[in-house]
């Protein structure tokens, strides 16, 4: 397999659940995700973990806040090692551009942590933006994102094209929202099947209850990555 772009959120409470479901991956180099129920009921021992069984850490944080708050806490966040972080975009330009100053300070290597901007929760939907068409304000904050020097955008599969199309490949779409078709959307609105993220251009999927939740994981991330990153 080429290196893994599909990110598993562990949705889990407890560090012994992780560590069980991980287990079932012996052999397999995963990309995974850690969210704020996760990280602050376990802290930094949950990543020294994950760090140590091999695998890379997206660690979901959405940080938000002025602008030396967020640096001073990125410089923290790169101390662990972790594989990527992100910011709200809704914060400025100011603030992003703070955020990468800290993750180049706290770096422990010579690479710094991808850095990217949640644009609109896929928990939203157009009903919420009254004023503008919910891909122009996609857009928008991801070329805000650019500006400020951040990789990539968290954003749905359905404004990934749009944004490679005006800002280039190079730069990231981490699309969360992603269901096999079989599954329930339970409370996300903008959601696609990873063959349909392959199609719309996503640099990286985030699957969460789809694999955690199935009665064979390791056999299900091998559907998602064959259906995302299969030739």
């Amino acid at each position: 397999m080429n290196e893994s772009r599909i990110c598993i959120a562990l949705d889990f409470k407890t560090k012994s659940d992780v560590e069980n479901f991980l287990k079932q991956f012996e052999g397999e180099s995963l990309y995974v995700k850690v969210g704020m129920e996760l990280f602050y009921g376990e802290g930094i021992e949950i990543i020294k973990m994950i760090k140590e069984m091999g695998h890379k850490i997206f660690l979901d944080l959405k940080l938000h806040d002025i602008p030396n708050t967020v640096k001073s806490a990125m410089r923290q966040l790169a101390k662990l090692d972790v594989d990527m972080v992100n910011v709200h975009a809704s914060g400025g330009i100011e603030m992003m551009k703070a955020a990468i100053e800290g993750l180049e300070e706290g770096k422990t290597s010579g690479k710094r942590p991808l850095c990217i901007a949640v644009t609109c929760l896929t928990s939203l939907d157009q009903q919420l933006l009254i004023h503008e068409p919910l891909e122009n304000v996609v857009l928008k904050w991801a070329e805000n994102a650019k500006a400020a020097g951040l990789d990539g955008v968290v954003c749905s599969p359905l404004e990934s094209k749009i944004i490679h199309d005006h800002l280039g490949k190079e730069f990231l779409t981490v699309t969360p929202g992603i269901r096999l078709a079989s599954d329930n959307v339970n409370d996300q609105k903008r959601v696609t099947t990873p063959a349909m993220a392959k199609e719309l251009t996503s640099s990286y999927i985030v699957v969460g209850r789809t694999i955690t939740g199935s009665q064979d994981p390791l056999a299900t991330y091998k559907k998602v990555y064959q259906d995302f990153q299969g030739e």
